[in-house]
């Protein structure tokens, strides 16, 4: 199995899907499509380079007339699944902005998303169109398919990974809230989970819109409890006290931290580090457990990353110990560096105690 997603695309995905074309559109040059995809750039292409390079393509062998180009695609996903089919809305993105497409544009990617998400599509179409637009999603937050009603919060998200940037949503996000209102007591749990990453989105810039919305929808409704929780969690990690008290977290004199330790004062690139503390508490709290590692960047400068430990509920005169352990192996998301770090324990958002180590060539 390809290790990346852009490993999907490839000769043999691109050809399947080209052969799903020419089934509804017997004069689709397969071949020659296929060649055009697959050129001297190719290999040198990311994920969403490699839509836009089939996108381009399909433009260049489907027929000229729009219309006629959606026709043939909107059947391909009745008898295709394949990884290809994603690039179905970036066609909608490449050919279909002009005035003349709107309608066929909106169908399409209503067609499209429940198979390909238009999510990365749909948001030039609010930049240039932002009225009309966000019209037509809170249209679609009441759509029967837990699909498209996605669409609705995911396509409007402020600062949507690998997407367009809606820096005027960034600025002002009422718009948008709009729709998530719609949403917040939503069934569809995939649903949900894209309102709640909305709202975390938002709350990185505009944390008293959120901390208000979070005290209006919290208590109201099981599903808006779940949201709340889940798009509140940068403000949870930032220490916000409203927020911290809204579930219960704002306990911070009878819980304190005894022997808080490093099994080692070093730790190598690619292994462990090993911590132990002692929670103590003088009274019945409820206690939200983290810590923070102070990371040395390239630059050499620090950057602290927040890492849960534990929710929960402990009794009076209750002292509870914990063993844990972080890796230093580097993620796709994280590269490790050498040099001097720290680790903060942080209890209902505030700080415990902070101890120094350092990470050391492998």
């Amino acid at each position: 199995m390809p290790d990346l997603w852009k490993d999907h695309l490839n000769q043999d995905s691109v050809h399947e899907f080209a052969l799903a074309v020419q089934s509804l559109y017997p004069v689709f040059a397969v071949d020659e499509f296929v060649q055009s995809v697959m050129d001297e750039t190719w290999d040198g292409l990311e994920l969403k380079a490699r839509w836009r390079a089939i996108t381009l393509s399909l433009g260049q062998y489907l027929p000229a007339d729009y219309g006629a180009a959606l026709d043939i695609l909107s059947g391909v996903v009745d008898c295709y699944d394949g990884f290809v089919i994603h690039c179905l809305p970036d066609f909608v993105e490449v050919f279909g902005q002009g005035e003349a497409h709107w309608e066929l544009s909106i169908a399409a990617m209503e067609r499209f998303t429940p198979h390909a998400s238009a999510e990365f599509a749909v948001r030039p179409f609010i930049i240039n169109h932002e009225e009309r637009m966000m019209a037509q999603m809170y249209a679609w937050a009441q759509h029967a398919d837990e699909h498209v009603r996605r669409l609705a919060s995911e396509g409007c998200r402020p600062a949507l990974p690998w997407g367009q940037a809606l820096k005027k949503y960034k600025e002002d996000p009422t718009p948008v809230l709009r729709i998530l209102t719609q949403l917040r007591t939503d069934p569809s749990p995939y649903v949900r989970k894209s309102v709640a990453n909305n709202l975390n989105d938002i709350a990185k810039t505009h944390p008293d819109v959120v901390t208000q919305l979070a005290q209006e929808w919290y208590g109201t409704h099981k599903h808006s409890d779940w949201i709340v929780k889940h798009g509140c969690r940068t403000l949870l990690k930032r220490g916000n006290r409203a927020v911290l008290a809204l579930f219960g977290y704002d306990d911070t004199t009878s819980v304190s931290v005894e022997d808080f330790a490093l099994q080692t004062p070093s730790v190598a690139l690619g292994e462990d580090l090993n911590f132990s503390f002692v929670l103590c508490t003088q009274q019945a709290t409820k206690v939200r457990l983290e810590y923070g590692i102070d990371y040395v960047k390239a630059t050499g400068k620090h950057s602290r990353k927040i890492f849960q430990i534990s929710e929960s509920s402990l009794k009076g005169q209750q002292k509870k110990q914990y063993h844990k352990k972080h890796s230093f192996k580097d993620l796709s998301t994280r590269k490790h560096y050498p040099g001097p770090h720290a680790i903060t324990l942080i209890v209902n958002g505030e700080q415990q105690g902070t101890l120094e180590f350092e990470v050391e060539p492998a």
